[in-house]
């Protein structure tokens, strides 16, 4: 069985998380998730029991918890949805800085310019 734990303390590491769950039963790995730029914890992990009873009494014993100083969110892992490939795309696929206006960051001769000593049309 996976398991998702939440609010884990930034300070914890895998080892730490494997051997809280070590005490429901087999543990296959244990995996703090980190920040690939500043490989720093993200605050959560995933920890993976050999069988789903060792599970479903680590999820019951651990949920709640406080663990280092923050109490844990754990529950039952859910499986990616298909195609998700993880990490943020924006609102569209094709990438870029959309700018700050409503006209979606492009620009014109009738669009805001009054900085400039252009003339807004607010009709646009």
């Amino acid at each position: 069985m996976n398991i998702y734990v939440a609010n884990v303390a930034y300070s914890v590491r895998d080892q730490e998380l494997r051997e809280l769950f070590e005490q429901f039963g087999e543990v296959t790995s244990a995996k703090i998730i980190m920040d690939k730029a500043t490989n720093r914890s993200r605050g959560f992990g995933f920890v993976e029991m050999s069988d789903d009873n060792s599970g479903r009494s680590a999820i019951e014993g651990t949920n709640g918890k406080n663990f280092h100083g923050r109490d844990l969110v754990v529950n039952e892992a859910r499986p990616r949805p298909e195609g998700d490939r993880g990490g943020f795309r924006g609102g569209n696929d094709r990438g870029g800085y959309r700018g700050g206006n409503d006209r979606g960051g492009f620009r014109s001769e009738r669009s805001e310019r009054s900085d400039r000593g252009g003339y807004r049309d607010d009709n646009y």
